[in-house]
């Protein structure tokens, strides 16, 4: 067909037709595309949400059985704002104020009077000369009870079982006193002080408390959201703040007030704020789960806070519970982690692992009659692993023991004279001192 001999009519036609075929081609190759296309954005996000409401304890984790993520068919949406108000609230009545108080000397102000023994000036000296002479001075009269210190624990169990550190119950002849955040006041005893770590497990003689649920703190990772709950200045109960995990395994010096300072290890770092009174308080991620117990702040900085990771006390829990106080392994050693710096400086032969030194104030590389003194281990000598896990600055020799128990024997691979060897020792109880 020449297109130059159509009528007008039959041009129209032609347009059309042509028309008509495109749009019905079109049409198929959309609704294709569509049919494979993923599920739009909004409702992916919807997903996401939803699962921390319907599976919070399996935040990370995906669901099989349920891969839509659909509750009795239909798509739940909650908010991170909307989870967090639900965190707090579950867990507000399982935070409680630890009270210090003990009697304390009552000291009242008095004017002395320096002719008071003296006969002859008291009987002739007239009183308004002798007022000249009265001097400030201060005396003891009886004892009061009074509050000297406070911070915050959470309850673990239903019967009455509380966590806080142990600078916060560390005067031993304090009593203590929990208080809820309806204002009920119980009497708390300390049934253990953990020799190593800055946490306290404490008692109420009592049974139906709610109770925070404890989480992982292996598997938190740094940039996840936290929230911390404390009674603030010990004035400003139940105080909630939110941010996020800054860094793992930290090591700090922190002042533990009257009784000096102590190094923290293996301790997580957060931006949320953490007060003075704050120490003790849970730090949760958003499956509602404790991951930490609060327990110092940066001094200087601006939101810079530390918590102790919380299997540290779950093992203080289980620890109680089972010997009535908490016990460490040990091992009997000092030393220095070998990085590739310290490995140039002694011209050591090999760049890891921890090398056995003795202090400068005269402590020795092997602790006398310690389970490493036992087993032959000497001053120098590099331990590699222990029970194949491999020491490194981040994986430490302590961070390793502490997750033993008392009685367990362990193969320790040593570097000594060039050559590597396996010993094993079995540890004890760590002595108190």
């Amino acid at each position: 067909m020449d297109i130059n001999n159509l009528s007008k009519s039959q041009l129209v036609m032609l347009v059309l037709l042509v028309s008509f075929v495109t749009s019905f081609v079109t049409g198929i190759v959309t609704v294709a595309l569509v049919e494979q296309a993923p599920p739009p954005i909004t409702r992916t996000v919807q997903k996401v949400v939803e699962r921390i409401k319907e599976f919070p304890a399996q935040i990370t984790e995906s669901k099989p059985e349920n891969p839509s993520g659909a509750v009795n068919g239909q798509v739940v949406v909650i908010t991170q704002e909307e989870q967090i108000i639900n965190i707090v609230k579950e867990n507000s009545p399982a935070v409680a104020s630890v009270v210090a108080s003990k009697d304390v000397p009552v000291i009242e102000k008095f004017l002395f009077d320096p002719f008071v023994d003296d006969p002859f000036f008291r009987d002739f000296l007239p009183p308004e000369f002798r007022e000249q002479f009265l001097a400030p001075q201060f005396r003891e009269n009886g004892t009061e009870k009074r509050q000297v210190s406070f911070g915050t624990g959470f309850f673990v169990s239903a019967d009455g079982l509380l966590i806080t550190n142990r600078h916060v119950v560390s005067d031993t002849e304090a009593e203590y006193t929990v208080i809820l955040n309806n204002g009920k006041k119980y009497q708390a005893k300390v049934l253990a002080r953990d020799p190593l770590q800055d946490l306290a497990v404490l008692k109420v003689d009592e049974t139906g408390f709610v109770h925070a649920k404890l989480g992982d703190s292996g598997r938190i990772q740094t940039g996840q959201t936290v929230i911390a709950i404390g009674n603030a200045l010990g004035e400003f109960q139940n105080t909630v703040s939110v941010g996020v995990i800054s860094g793992l395994g930290r090591s700090i010096t922190a002042s533990a007030g009257s009784a000096g300072t102590e190094e923290l290890r293996e301790i997580i770092q957060t931006d949320a704020a953490i007060n003075p009174g704050n120490s003790g308080g849970p730090l949760l991620d958003l499956a509602g789960n404790v991951i930490g117990v609060n327990t110092a702040v940066a001094l200087g900085a601006e939101n810079i806070g530390f918590a102790l990771p919380i299997n540290l006390a779950k093992k203080a829990i289980a620890d109680v519970e089972q010997f009535g106080r908490i016990r460490y392994g040990f091992l009997g050693v000092r030393y220095v982690n070998i990085t590739s710096d310290l490995a140039k400086e002694k011209n050591l032969p090999i760049d890891r692992g921890a090398l056995l030194v003795s202090e400068e104030a005269g402590k020795p590389a092997i602790t006398e009659n310690s389970p490493a003194a036992k087993a032959g281990i000497k001053e120098g000598d590099i331990i590699l692993e222990i029970d194949g896990s491999i020491i490194t600055p981040e994986n430490t020799l302590i961070r390793i023991i502490s997750k033993k128990r008392v009685g367990d024997e362990v193969t320790l691979k040593i570097f000594r004279d060039g050559q590597e060897s396996e010993i094993k020792v079995k540890l004890e109880e760590r002595p108190a001192n």
